[in-house]
């Protein structure tokens, strides 16, 4: 078949229940400010394929997936649709499986690869991904000197969204296996305590703790305002550090980077390893007792107080507004 002038292929993410990831319809919007998207659906289901014509797909390319293997049938489809679409880019999430298949990828074909990429544009010698760097300070471009770019978009960073489309074009994918090795996930042993917040990495919300909360115990605070606010839960190195909490909540330069419409930040002096991995979020709250801690120097609002104080009021707060 014929694919639209200036396709964009993104690479859906499917969650093991086989619908799209949360990230789908900011990807296909980035893809829609460029071009025309071009959704490939690696095993999942029907869904999956609703919700990327929801988001804007004016095709959709669906391919065969074993949801207990990793990485290497996403990579193999990708590659298929690669070379059948011919796009201008492909933009993929920047979750862990999305670095992993866009590094893959992007080595088979010997392409380049921009990562963490919070914006998308196009100018006359083709598409350029858009960075934020040195703890948000700046912002950059970068645009391969030939070959398509291969571009994994940071989740929650990229507000534009595409218009749905009533009836793409559907298309199921001949995918040839490569033979690469391939991981199997299974059962982990260890008892893991199941959460209802949000995951970290693209929540819309997220409320952090630093090592101002003083101990574990305390930081149950931390946790109380984010299950107020539907938010998750993330932490600066300190408090990883200190013990008060996983490092898989590590927000910053060496943990996680995220872009939520609200950031609370709560005892975060704000270092600026920190601000690195927040500062691209859209709103900005810090509750801090030092009044000169470089978080203030972000903050779209800003209150110098004691946690233990304003935190319980503002959490009584939100829950009278709920009644």
């Amino acid at each position: 078949m014929a694919y639209p002038e200036k396709s964009i292929l993104v690479l859906v993410d499917v969650d093991p229940s086989g619908d799209a990831a949360s990230s789908t319809a900011a990807l296909i919007g980035a893809a829609s400010a460029i071009g025309a998207p071009v959704a490939l659906i690696v095993g999942g289901g029907q869904a999956a394929t609703d919700a990327a014509a929801q988001a804007g797909a004016q095709v959709v390319l669906t391919a065969a997936g074993d949801a207990s293997s990793l990485t290497v049938p996403a990579v193999d489809a990708l590659q298929a649709a690669y070379r059948q679409v011919q796009p201008d880019a492909v933009l993929i999430s920047n979750s862990i499986a999305g670095r992993d298949v866009a590094g893959r990828f992007a080595v088979r074909e010997k392409l380049a690869l921009s990562v963490d990429v919070v914006g998308v544009s196009r100018d006359d010698e083709g598409v350029t991904a858009q960075h934020s760097v040195y703890g948000g300070s700046y912002l950059t471009e970068s645009a391969p000197t030939f070959g398509v770019p291969v571009i994994t978009v940071r989740q929650g960073a990229v507000d534009a969204r595409a218009e749905a489309v009533a009836s793409p074009v559907v298309e199921e994918l001949a995918v040839t296996p490569s033979g690469a090795a391939t991981a199997a996930a299974g059962e982990i042993a260890a008892e893991e305590k199941t959460s209802s917040r949000p995951e970290l990495r693209g929540a819309t919300r997220v409320v952090s703790g630093g090592r101002g909360l003083g101990s574990k115990e305390k930081f149950v605070l931390v946790e109380q305002l984010a299950d107020a606010l539907g938010a998750a839960v993330g932490a600066s190195r300190a408090a990883v550090d200190a013990g008060y909490i996983p490092y898989a909540h590590q927000v910053g330069q060496t943990g996680v980077s995220v872009s939520p419409q609200l950031y609370v930040a709560l005892g975060i002096s704000g270092a600026i390893q920190h601000r690195a991995g927040m500062q691209t979020a859209k709103t900005i709250v810090a509750i801090n007792k030092d009044g000169d801690a470089p978080i203030f120097d972000v903050a779209d609002f800003g209150i110098v107080g004691d946690v233990f104080t304003v935190v319980p009021q503002l959490i009584e707060a939100l829950e009278a507004r709920k009644k």
